[in-house]
């Protein structure tokens, strides 16, 4: 019995291992990913494979982990190999900006404000900002840097924007993605704030591009 209990024991943490070690590759995301874009249920998927739906269900909830052989007769489905599954990551970032609500960097003489989303973050790729625009203020240019290109999504309010001469207003909800190198300039439409997200490419990110081209 005592044998038994270490070799449920050894079982135990064997698996744990395996788990965590899979964990970045993300097998059961790529399964469901795989299913979605094949647009099959898993009832499909389990007359296709001879497996049944509650195993391919734990399996892209990584509930459960595949054996090879499983992969491999879920990989003949897709028409995609176990490379699929098991493709190293070359890069990985994350960076977590808490509570950006209550932060007040930023705000100018107009009563606006703008609040970095991911500063410190080495060689990032894009500039994410909170702009709040305060009401009834006339048109400015963006406090942005390679405005060339924007990509702009209304939280809140009603946002005028002109470009080069021509004025779009963007309600609460609408996106817009502009490339130009046109004059640029935006403010708070009405008697309410306007508050926005802006995305840009940062200035890394542009010499590396106007390198490549």
């Amino acid at each position: 019995m005592e044998d038994c209990f270490r070799g449920r024991n050894i079982m135990s943490k064997t698996v744990s291992h395996v788990q965590w070690f899979l964990t970045p590759y993300c097998i059961g995301m790529k399964l469901r990913g795989l299913r979605t874009e094949k647009r099959l249920t898993l009832a499909r998927l389990s007359e296709e494979t001879g497996l049944s739906t509650a195993l391919l269900s734990k399996l892209e909830t990584d509930r459960m982990t595949p054996t090879l052989l499983t992969l491999a007769t879920i990989c003949r489905v897709y028409g995609v190999g176990l490379g699929h599954f098991f493709c190293e990551p070359t890069e990985h970032s994350l960076s977590v900006t808490r509570r950006v609500a209550s932060q007040g960097r930023g705000r100018s003489t107009d009563g606006s404000s703008r609040i970095p989303l991911n500063p410190g973050v080495p060689d990032r790729r894009m500039d994410a900002c909170l702009v709040d625009l305060a009401p009834g203020g006339s048109s400015t240019e963006p406090e942005i840097d390679n405005a060339h290109a924007l990509l702009v999504y209304v939280l809140d309010g009603r946002l005028h924007l002109d470009v080069g001469g021509m004025r779009e207003t963007l309600e609460t909800g609408d996106c817009a993605y502009l490339e130009s190198d046109l004059p640029l300039a935006w403010g708070a439409a009405g008697k309410q704030r306007c508050r926005l997200l802006t995305v840009t490419p940062t200035r890394h990110a542009h010499a590396s591009e106007a390198e490549a081209n």
